[in-house]
């Protein structure tokens, strides 16, 4: 039987973080228990404008710095004729491809849909805050063992409010999780967790971030300060708190990303043709 293929896009643009390392780390634990062989390649999208073909079987896509709106960047009209070819192909196939999109890969496909309204936040959202599921997410598989709310790590300038309700019907869209509520500001709640189509599932948050290296990241002096300096010490120590909670996004990211790419392998596993099936498999 060939091996599984995955492809991580990668859209950091060449800056300084923690997702790729995370994100990489979440598909070597993948491939140490998955039932069939599992490859993976990286693709620097932004920065080397490298896009992956339709030949693989899972996409992760990950967050990335700047803004989501259109742009005359090289790597733009390649990458969303990747995410229509995706869903393309999904519609036209018995076998199926499975895509994850994180932060900014999130904001860009909510976009390129039409599900929402993408806008600037007035502020930066930088920390580990509980999100609310809605009745959809507390059944979906994904989010189902997580409770209810569940904390997740949010780093964006950017948000996706005023969800689109005749797109959404007509694509077959289920929000799953939404931005905390502030009943003291007057803003809407920003959409955070979506199942775009059975195969196709996207975070505004970012659920690879592991605790124990995130706080490692988090405690470099340059990080701190860097965090001290824009959100002030109270912030700063309450996300170090929370990075130590095995009840915080440590449970969040043994959950998601996991459970997707295991529920991806399995499907597509149960999807083999007949013929790629024998005895020397």
């Amino acid at each position: 039987m060939k091996p599984l293929k995955v492809a991580i896009l990668d859209l950091y643009n060449n800056a300084p973080n923690e997702g790729m390392r995370c994100i990489v780390q979440q598909v070597r634990h993948t491939q140490a228990d998955s039932p069939i062989a599992l490859a993976f390649d990286v693709f620097d999208v932004r920065a080397k404008n490298e896009i992956p073909d339709l030949s693989y079987d899972i996409y992760l896509s990950s967050g990335g710095p700047g803004s989501p709106f259109p742009s005359e960047e090289p790597w733009e009209e390649p990458f969303f004729a990747l995410l229509d070819g995706i869903l393309t192909w999904n519609r036209t196939h018995e076998r199926k491809k499975y895509l994850f999109a994180i932060c900014h890969s999130f904001q860009l496909l909510t976009r390129h849909l039409g599900i929402g309204v993408l806008s600037k936040r007035k502020s930066t959202s930088l920390g580990i805050f509980p999100i609310p599921k809605t009745e959809a997410g507390q059944e979906d598989p994904f989010l189902s063992t997580l409770p209810n709310p569940f904390y997740v790590l949010d780093s964006r300038d950017y948000q996706v409010t005023q969800p689109a309700s005749e797109r959404i019907a007509e694509l077959g869209v289920q929000i799953l999780a939404l931005e905390k509520e502030r009943p003291h500001v007057p803003l809407e709640q920003a959409l955070m967790a979506i199942r775009f189509t059975e195969e196709v599932f996207g975070t505004q948050f970012h659920p690879e971030a592991d605790g124990e290296g995130m706080l490692r990241y988090m405690q470099t002096e340059e990080k701190r300060q860097s965090v001290i300096e824009n959100y002030g010490e109270e912030k700063y120590y309450q996300m170090v708190e929370l990075l130590q909670d095995p009840n915080a996004i440590e449970l969040t990211e043994s959950a998601i990303l996991p459970t997707f790419l295991r529920t991806s392998i399995q499907s597509l596993l149960e999807q083999q043709a007949p013929a790629e099936f024998s005895v020397n498999s």
